[in-house]
Parts: structure tokens; sequence; C-alpha cells
């Protein structure tokens, strides 16, 4: 299988064939373990050392001025704990033409990693005007899989599944009622960490609270 370097630990991961096919063109930039700790982890390396990992706490107008590829429109999202369980904040900005149209952001002392990435959608959502088509970015394919595949099953079934409770049940809840009263705006997975401008910028507001200047 193809092997990549994480950009985030520097750990070599690989991914099969069949995975990088659905995505042409796509190199990822972080191993499973960085991207689903939100950027930052405690990793042993060489089983000896562990070493704090932490993301590039970039301001807004910083990652304006790094990055500049990606989708111009839509709403992008994202949510990180570090370490996960731990504090964690959420960002979501809606983009039209390249131009900020809104945006907001907000921090938990004790949250998930997964709990903020949806917390993060539900505030992408409300972003958008009533009636107003738009794609809804995340870099969770969690979050994806949820609200698109799994969520009108658990619904049908009283809200149960049969390999235990469902993570986070009220975001859930919450995050399908809005998909379902808002057909015009569509969910979309973007690559995490792959220099796609405003998926960027959703990532420096989720951790603003980190940091003196937005």
């Amino acid at each position: 299988m193809p092997e990549f370097t994480c950009q985030t630990c520097a750990a070599t991961f690989s991914l099969s064939d069949k995975v990088l096919d659905r995505y042409p063109g796509w190199t990822p930039k972080t191993c499973r373990s960085c991207r689903d700790g939100g950027g930052g982890a405690n990793r042993v390396r060489g089983g000896a050392r562990r070493a704090r990992i932490v993301e590039e706490n970039l301001t807004v107008a910083e990652v304006l001025e790094r990055y500049t590829d990606g989708p111009q429109d839509g709403v992008f999202t994202d949510g990180s704990a570090a370490p996960n369980p731990g504090p964690g904040g959420w960002g979501a900005v809606y983009v039209v033409g390249g131009r900020v149209v809104d945006q907001a952001h907000g921090h938990e002392a004790r949250t998930t990693n997964n709990r903020m990435e949806l917390t993060a959608l539900l505030a992408g959502f409300d972003l958008v005007p009533d009636g107003t088509p738009a794609t809804i970015h995340t870099d969770s394919r969690l979050a994806v899989d949820t609200i698109s595949i799994w969520a009108a099953g658990w619904e049908r079934n009283g809200w149960k599944r049969k390999t235990g409770p469902i993570q986070n049940l009220e975001l859930v809840q919450a995050l399908y009622a809005k998909a379902k009263a808002r057909p015009e705006l569509r969910l979309e997975w973007i690559p995490a960490h792959a220099g796609n401008r405003w998926n960027e910028y959703a990532d420096s507001l989720s951790t603003a609270y980190l940091r003196e200047r937005l």
C-alpha cells in the first residue's frame, strides 16, 4: 500500500489503493490518529519517547495569507479537542465568492472531538439564510456518514442501534432534524489539512479560544 508521512506527527502511515481511488488527486496530510484527535494527540514514538503534538494555531488573518486553494463558496466547519477528550472548540464560516458572509465559533472546557464537529455543523447550518442553496463542508467523515447514512435508520428504530448507545445522541438528533428541514443544504466531506483555504479558516476559528487574537 502507498505510504505517506503525517505532517502533524511525522509518523509514516499507509492507505489502501481502494481508499485513494475514491478521491483522485488527494494526498493525505495527516495520519488517522492525529486526524481523529483533532490535530493534537499524545503519541509514543519508538516505544520510548512521548511527544506532545500541537496544531499550527494560526490566526484567521494568517490563514488567509498562507492558503488560497479549495472551494470558494459554501459553509466550512471544524471542531477539535486536545487532548481528546479535553478542552475543545468549534468554528464555522459561510463564504460566497471567496468572501466571508458570516461566521461563528465557540469552545467548551471539557468535550470531545466528535462533539465539537457536530456542534460546528449545527452552527454552520444556521449561518445560511432559509431557502438559499449551499454546500456544508466538514472534514469529519464520521459526521457525514452519521447524518447522510445512519441517522435515518436510527430514527426509524426509535433512536436505538444494535451495537450499543448512539454517541452524542442529542447533537445527532438536532443536526439530523436540521438536515431534513433544509434540503437546499448539502453536506459534503472535505479533506482535513489539505491546504483548502476555508477549511483551514474554520480550523483557525475552532482553536481561537487558545489565542489572544482571532
